[in-house]
Formats: structure tokens, C-alpha cells, sequence
């Protein structure tokens, strides 16, 4: 683990990580494209190597975009039984805009809570390796 001294607020951290920036100072650039982290904060030289989201957003964006458009899309269907080329108007574009819009700010939320919590690899206590 880098040498962390978390002094933030929770709060903090979770702001700082839907602004995608850096959870130490809140300054510097989170990633360098759409979901790729930066080696490091071109800000404050905060290491991102801590950093490991894994699979954590897309599985949230996952249930919160399937709650969203299954929801909506059965309540259109039963209302106003549209035909299918409505439904694949209506619901690819949605889909999309449900899905990546949040997939940025979810992992910059995931990494700053890591920051703050001072997570590392997990490790198992009296084994040597």
C-alpha cells in the first residue's frame, strides 16, 4: 500500500470520485480516457496503484440500468402496446445513456472509498508465505 494518510471526510471522498479526481487533493485528472486510471495524480503524485474498482461499477450500473428501463419499458408496453420498432427507439438510446453515463463517476466513487478506507490486497493473518 502507498504511503496514505486519509484526512477526508466520507463525504469528501465520495464527492471528489463523481468528479473523477483525485481522492487525496481533488485536483488532479482520475483517468486519461473514458474508464482508463492514470499511473498517478498530476496534482499531488498520489500513486493509483491502491486503486482496484474491478467489477464493482458495472455490476451497479447493471442493476440500476436493467430497474430503470425494464421498468419503464413494461409500463409503456402495457399502456400503450406500441409496436416493437417503438420499443427499440425508445429504449436503445435510454440503455445507452443509462449504462455510461454513470460508469466514470461509479468507479471514481469505488477508488476514492478505497482511498479513504485505506483499503489493500486482502491477506491472511498467521500464514507466511
Amino acid at each position: 500500500m502507498t504511503d496514505q494518510t486519509p484526512d477526508i471526510s466520507q463525504q469528501t471522498a465520495i464527492m471528489r470520485g463523481l468528479r473523477c479526481r483525485c481522492p487525496r487533493c481533488g485536483e488532479g485528472a482520475l483517468y486519461t480516457g473514458f474508464l482508463t486510471l492514470r499511473p498517478a495524480c498530476d496534482r499531488c503524485g498520489l500513486p493509483y496503484d491502491f486503486a482496484d474498482a474491478g467489477d464493482g461499477p458495472a455490476v451497479f450500473v447493471i442493476l440500476l440500468a436493467g430497474f430503470v428501463v425494464v421498468f419503464l419499458a413494461l409500463g409503456v408496453e402495457f399502456a400503450y402496446a406500441p409496436p416493437y420498432w417503438v420499443h427499440i427507439a425508445l429504449w436503445l438510446p435510454l440503455i445507452l445513456i443509462v449504462t455510461l453515463a454513470p460508469l466514470r463517476p461509479l468507479k471514481g466513487v469505488l477508488i476514492a472509498l478505497q482511498y479513504h478506507h485505506k483499503a489493500a490486497e486482502g491477506r491472511l493473518m498467521g500464514k507466511s508465505e
